[in-house]
């Protein structure tokens, strides 16, 4: 394989890593580290950061996003009606003064295929929510969703082989050439973050807890402890 082609093929399984928080005062700490591809959001961590989703100024949540390096913020619609529609074109509208992309996060309900099917003839970009089987794949490849967002660790306290499901979404998409990323989320360790990567998963989305994780290593704190030291003359042998 040539050079050119090599390069091709990594950056199309760059990984991209996502910050899986509404806590602003994590994506502060977090997004300046230049680790994080994006944010997603939803309902339920908008509640665990004490926020009020039916109350939230989207235009300001998505400044603060943008401000802070994120090129993609994925937001959840709060129910599957009609009125999901206009909430995501006012997102869109909030988000055309920033330089990052809207993604639309629907669940894999009956409603929610509905829903999609209506927001991508919209043009919005869509993210397949709550996925627990490989089969739900099929239904994001057939809606030309974005993305599809299975919850590996939900998966396995469920007692489903979630590696496993994982493993052949992956392979689906590779097999029918699909353009629908697979964004593992629900992570309970960066080890199982790692564990995925190496059998070909490349976006995953991480709660700080495992972001942080991410970041730090003792072995290396230790050595690079050593190393300031060093620096001062005042290593010992």
């Amino acid at each position: 394989m040539n050079a050119e082609l090599w390069n091709c093929d990594f950056m199309a399984a760059a990984l991209k890593i996502y910050l899986d928080t509404f806590d602003i005062e994590s994506w502060h700490s977090l997004m300046p580290t230049g680790l994080f591809y994006g944010i997603t959001t939803n309902p339920l961590l908008a509640e665990r950061a004490g926020l009020d989703y039916s109350a939230l100024e989207w235009g300001n949540v998505i400044k603060t996003a943008s401000t802070l390096g994120a090129r993609e913020l994925h937001i959840q619609v709060p129910d599957t009606s009609e009125d999901a529609l206009s909430f995501a074109s006012k997102r869109l509208e909030d988000a055309a003064p920033h330089k990052l992309k809207i993604v639309i996060k629907v669940p894999l309900t009956r409603e929610g295929i509905g829903l999609a099917s209506e927001l991508k003839a919209k043009g919005h970009d869509i993210l397949m929510t709550a996925c627990y089987n490989a089969k739900q794949y099929v239904i994001a490849h057939q809606l030309n969703a974005d993305y599809i967002a299975p919850y590996y660790g939900r998966m396995l306290e469920a007692g489903i082989d979630a590696k496993q499901h994982m493993i052949q979404m992956h392979a689906i998409g590779k097999s029918i050439s699909s353009e629908v990323k697979v964004l593992v989320a629900s992570l309970r360790s960066i080890d199982q973050l790692v564990e995925l990567a190496a059998v070909g998963l490349t976006h995953f989305t991480v709660a700080p807890t495992i972001a942080e994780a991410l970041l730090t290593d003792k072995l290396t704190q230790a050595a690079t402890s050593e190393f300031a030291l060093a620096a001062k003359g005042s290593s010992q042998e």
